[in-house]
């Protein structure tokens, strides 16, 4: 969905490439001028994990930015200036909704909210604005086959084939809304290209606990006002559970909200 750039002014662009704009800006260093030598060493970006890093050789820092809130986080100093950056690994594991782990970071706590084991005391509420932007369905990607080497590396570590796989992410990630808007507290849903819109408000949050003892948290948006057509209500699951911008979710969506809480095998995903 994002793709950065950086600018000579000193400044970190977040690109959302689906909408075709910036979609937020961050001042991390001192202007690079444009005059300099062509060799002068200038700021590079790698995005490694949770973290986009950012080079700066005039301070000789690298900066690191969270991926997820597009934040500051951090300085690492380094001896003399760095030249250039490159990210290399990762898993090439997609989620596993059969445990709701999404190990993403290497904090030890963000690790276990993210596989589910939390206090009550630590969820809050959240705004609508956390899951802002215009975001695609997984599925597409699934149907057409992107998806067969993550579900073939899926098949050599975990006890299922490839094919086993796919038919599970076939339930879980299958809708006919393959794109949905969010802009301020207007949800517009997209289903063969027809726009379906509403406006909702918070109606709180529920804590679900798991056939394998972990937790998650749907919070919960009623409709306000907008197309009848459109959903009495929307549950969100991203794996956070506090104030955060969201990089996907699981949407549920229904008219009855006590029968959306149990639905847990088909989770739409953008």
């Amino acid at each position: 969905k994002f793709a950065y750039v950086f600018t000579e002014d000193g400044q970190l662009h977040q690109l959302d490439i689906v909408a075709g704009k910036i979609a937020n800006s961050l001042k991390l260093t001192d202007p690079y001028s444009v005059d300099g030598h062509w060799n002068d060493p200038r700021p590079r970006i790698a995005v490694a994990g949770d973290n986009i890093v950012v080079t700066d050789p005039l301070a000789g820092k690298l900066h690191l930015v969270s991926a997820g809130s597009f934040t500051r986080t951090g300085d690492i100093a380094v001896q003399g200036k760095p030249f250039n950056i490159v990210a290399v690994g990762g898993s090439g594991k997609v989620h596993d909704h059969t445990e709701k782990v999404h190990a993403h970071s290497h904090d030890p706590a963000v690790q276990q909210i993210y596989k589910g084991y939390f206090e009550d005391g630590q969820v809050k509420d959240r705004a609508l604005s956390d899951w802002a932007g215009d975001w695609q369905s997984v599925y597409p990607y699934l149907k057409d086959g992107t998806l067969d080497p993550v579900m073939a590396h899926k098949a050599e570590s975990g006890d299922q084939s490839a094919d086993e796989y796919r038919a599970y992410y076939e339930i879980g990630y299958r809708t006919n809304v393959e794109r949905i808007k969010i802009d301020g507290d207007t949800v517009t849903f997209f289903e063969g290209g027809k726009p379906l819109e509403a406006r909702y408000v918070s109606d709180g949050y529920e804590i679900l606990t798991y056939d394998k003892g972990n937790r998650g948290v749907r919070f919960i948006f009623k409709k306000a006002e907008g197309d009848a057509a459109a959903p009495q209500y929307i549950q969100f699951s991203d794996h956070k559970i506090a104030p955060e911008t969201a990089d996907h979710y699981h949407l549920y969506w229904g008219n009855d909200r006590a029968a959306l809480l149990d639905e847990v095998t088909n989770w739409p995903t953008y």
